[in-house]
């Protein structure tokens, strides 16, 4: 498991990154062929209170790379949400897996 952190008009955080490896370790654990997480944490301005910290994060798996995106008013709350779409895609992606092996 490799997850590397890119941060883009942000401070680093040993505590978010811990909280982000926390998270991801679920994909990890249940899907080994999940290798590698690109992180990317970065600020917008927006007019909206709910939204503006940004967390991309991409996963390289067999196929085409998995993503997901999420933008609210803490990182910790985008984490959470990215990786939830993360998990729905890695269920899609092991299904057509097991389909077609």
């Amino acid at each position: 498991m490799e997850v590397v952190f890119n941060y883009q008009h942000v401070t680093g955080s040993t505590e978010l990154e811990a909280y982000t490896k926390e998270k991801l370790q679920t994909i990890f654990d249940r899907y080994d062929w999940v290798t590698r997480a690109d992180v990317f944490f970065r600020l917008e301005n927006t007019s909206s209170r709910e939204t503006g910290m940004i967390a991309n994060i991409r996963l390289s798996a067999p196929g085409p790379r998995l993503f997901a995106e999420e933008s609210h008013d803490t990182f910790k709350e985008s984490v959470a949400k990215a990786v939830d779409q993360l998990k729905t895609q890695c269920e899609k992606r092991k299904a057509s897996l097991i389909d077609h092996a």
